[in-house]
């Protein structure tokens, strides 16, 4: 596969050039109760973020900075998190974080999936300031230059560039999964197939879709406005328009690697299901982390809350508040608990004799005394009452709570 050769034409100009549009209206089933009440990107993640954090810091990371966040389902947290950490950019240079509820422009159909939501927005571009657009999903924790992309883009004069990622092919059903040419060019594309395809260089690893596009907006619209037509169309980007397209466009994957990109590995992850999520928020407890919050040449932007500091309380010897290898935010209060192996998010509170152990609690949880947790995730603003205990006996745990795959067991206040 050929390497990027850089085009003459200006970087600057190139991302000046480009739109996001940021597909943020899922519902998110997959993460059970953490998104019944808001949409899939407004769920927290790392203890201060929201899980949107990390694609809209991309954006403005890498220049890209006219971002639209296209929201439906569950909207309203997710509405007051940009009004409130993301209007910081300068309208008078043509930068902005735009929030697009469904309008329902071109008929009574609300979003009908990730191509309806970008065709139903594309009459509000400037399409004589933009030549392209960068399509985002809003639910995956990475980091990556998207300049270096659009410049791939550029460099080959493509009319559609696709992310793409080597993933173990075990893991490959949930992707999109596609084939290249010497050039880079895709040329087959299967949506979560029965019977993923390995790629050429490694047998063991699948070359899946990260749900990254980059659009030549002329044929992008040409391509929904003929597409939409058709009886049987789902409306979908991964099903529908980057299979049709690869017959007849320049259609090329460009694929995420270390090499260029912000951090020590090419890390994505979709945190799409209670596992994954799990994994993902664990990792960062590590003395190491895969993923590194702590880079300074690559901020992850959010609504900074103003808390005061995480307080630990009593030393003596029966009662003393500690946290070990664990990841504390603002606001919180160990009070005569231990605490390992955990991610406790804002103004979370830990009462007397209580034992936590892989645990994540998200905002505002409480757990009171005497009680001992393990393996769980504990939902934003949920009471566990004294004496409660979680992850010790499955058996028990599936009779009021939601036990996942791998074991992971989550707690929401409906529960409780």
């Amino acid at each position: 596969m050929s390497e990027n050769r850089y085009s003459h034409t200006s970087s600057n100009r190139l991302v000046r050039r480009t739109v996001a549009l940021v597909l943020a209206g899922g519902k998110g089933t997959r993460l059970k109760d953490l998104t019944n009440k808001v949409a899939k990107p407004a769920v927290s993640f790392g203890g201060k973020y929201r899980i949107i954090d990390f694609t809209l810091s991309n954006c403005i990371n890498s220049g890209v900075r006219n971002i639209g966040v296209l929201t439906q389902y569950m909207a309203h947290d997710l509405i007051m998190h940009l009004q409130s950490g993301w209007q910081i950019l300068n309208p008078a240079l043509n930068e902005r974080v735009s929030i697009i509820p469904a309008q329902q422009r071109t008929g009574e159909n609300w979003y009908r999936g990730t191509a309806d939501a970008v065709y139903q927005n594309l009459d509000i571009i400037d399409h004589d300031h933009y030549e392209r657009v960068l399509i985002l999903g809003g639910d995956h924790i990475y980091k990556m230059d998207y300049s270096r992309m659009i410049n791939f883009h550029a460099e080959n004069d493509a009319d559609v560039t696709v992310a793409c990622i080597r993933k173990p092919l075990s893991q490959a059903r949930s992707f999109g999964v596609m084939g290249l040419d010497s050039e880079g060019r895709i040329i087959d594309f299967e949506e979560k197939p029965l019977h993923p395809k390995s790629d050429p260089s490694d047998p063991d690893l699948a070359l899946v879709s990260m749900g990254i596009y980059i659009f030549n907006i002329d044929v992008l619209d040409e391509e929904l406005r003929d597409g939409l037509l058709k009886p049987g169309y789902s409306h979908d980007f991964g099903h529908n328009v980057i299979p049709n397209m690869i017959k007849n466009r320049k259609v090329f994957g460009y694929v995420f690697a270390d090499k260029g990109h912000p951090g020590r590995t090419a890390y994505w992850r979709d945190v799409g299901d209670i596992d994954e999520y799990f994994a993902a928020n664990m990792d960062l407890v590590n003395p190491n982390p895969e993923f590194d919050l702590y880079d300074r040449e690559w901020p992850i932007i959010t609504d900074q809350k103003q808390r005061p500091g995480a307080k630990f309380v009593f030393n003596d010897e029966l009662r003393r508040g500690y946290a070990t290898d664990s990841l504390v935010c603002a606001g919180v209060i160990v009070s005569g608990a231990k605490v390992h192996r955990s991610l406790l998010s804002l103004d979370v509170r830990i009462e007397e004799h209580s034992e936590l152990e892989e645990v994540i609690a998200l905002n505002n949880a409480s757990v009171g005394r005497n009680c001992k947790i393990r393996k769980a995730i504990i939902a934003e603003g949920c009471v566990v009452p004294d004496n409660t205990v979680i992850g010790y006996d499955e058996v028990e745990d599936r009779k009021r709570f939601t036990v996942s795959p791998a074991g992971v067991t989550l707690v929401s206040c409906e529960m409780l």
